[in-house]
């Protein structure tokens, strides 16, 4: 029978192969340590169940490994990612990784994340059960933000100080092509069938798209003045571009490829200029959309439907990264000026707890 610490040592075989075959949330390959069993049968009988045990235990489950319960909040200045209970809101721990990291996306299957390290220039991914780096991952020089291809064999990476798309085979861990675009360029966005990449490009005010299959530059288009980060509406029918010194959204018709609307931030009794939004994250009904306002120091809630803003809460200096847990009912909030993390309840749009997380956060990603 199968040997779990889970599991009595008398659990029956039965049980073992319901658990070795539960489907995970995607299909990443896992396996078990099997041990023959004792069984009340004659020992003939006993000794092929047994084997039979052991046979089917060897076989590699189509489980996934299960959410962490965790937020990891990357910290440019401590070279480390901190690990947030979302239960308790309390720091549990740290995980040392490459110099001034950024840009953190779970891989397929969810039982690594990758790091991408501005300093170091390359990408660490980290095994989240053993909480220890793997292996590096060429990226090139000054990564800052990065996208998967739907497959997970494919990262496109923005290299800011050689203003290119960088495109990466994950497996030979090689570079297929260094793809020129606007200076300083930063946020990477995929489509979710694959097919276009989108790029933000700080200084020329635009966004660039470009063919997957081509890997050639399809547009340009120019939005509002540093442009920095993205999200699709429900049906990616539009893409919404934040514009850090426009102190505004640019939305962007996925379909023509042209901005159709703008959406401008205001507060009262602060200037256009303190007003600084990047981090953005789309609710799980669809209807709103999360923007961080940077030195604004606030959170709004957008109305997709009709633009408007709806709601705005305090949160600390310089909101910057925005994450969303699974139900929508937290939003988590890096504030990279003030060290730390603001939680806020979504229904109520109040903060609940401030969590200080390290040095200059700039991301958090929520596994739970």
């Amino acid at each position: 029978m199968c040997h779990d610490d889970r599991m009595s040592s008398h659990a029956p075989l039965s049980s073992c192969a319901a658990r070795t075959l539960t489907p995970g949330r995607t299909s990443t390959l896992r396996s078990r340590v099997c041990q023959p069993g004792l069984w009340s049968l004659p020992s003939v009988l006993a000794s092929t169940l047994g084997l039979m045990g052991t046979l089917l235990c060897a076989v590699p489950s189509t489980a996934a490994a299960a959410p962490t319960g965790l937020a990891y909040v990357s910290s440019e200045k401590d070279h480390a990612i901190t690990l947030v209970d979302t239960r308790t809101f309390a720091v549990v721990g740290t995980v040392p990784t490459c110099k001034r990291p950024r840009h953190m996306a779970l891989l397929p299957g969810g039982a690594q994340l990758m790091v991408a390290c501005g300093d170091s220039n390359r990408a660490d991914v980290i095994d989240l059960a053993s909480r220890k780096s793997l292996r590096s991952v060429a990226v090139g020089d000054d990564p800052e933000a990065f996208d998967l291809s739907p497959d997970g064999k494919l990262v496109y990476v923005s290299a800011e100080d050689e203003g290119a798309l960088g495109v990466y085979d994950l497996a030979a861990n090689k570079l297929v092509k260094s793809i020129p675009v606007g200076k300083e360029p930063e946020g990477v966005k995929v489509s979710a069938d694959g097919k276009r990449v989108y790029v933000t490009s700080e200084v020329a005010n635009m966004v660039h798209v470009i063919d997957t299959a081509t890997l050639q530059i399809v547009k340009n288009i120019t939005v509002g003045k540093r442009p920095r980060r993205f999200a699709f509406n429900a049906d990616a029918s539009e893409l919404w571009v934040t514009n850090e010194l426009g102190s505004s959204i640019s939305i962007v018709s996925t379909r023509d490829l042209n901005v159709v609307a703008t959406v401008p931030f205001e507060i009262k009794g602060m200037r256009a200029d303190d007003i600084t939004p990047v981090g953005i994250v789309l609710s799980r009904d669809g209807k709103t959309m999360y923007v961080g306002l940077g030195r604004a120091n606030h959170v709004v809630f957008v109305d997709v439907a009709t633009r408007q803003v709806t709601q705005r809460v305090l949160v600390g200096k310089r909101a910057w990264g925005l994450g969303l847990n699974r139900d929508g009912s937290r939003l988590y909030v890096v504030n990279g000026l003030s060290d730390d993390m603001t939680v806020v309840d979504t229904a109520a749009a109040r903060a609940l707890k401030t969590v200080p997380v390290g040095r200059v956060p700039y991301m958090v990603l929520v596994d739970d």
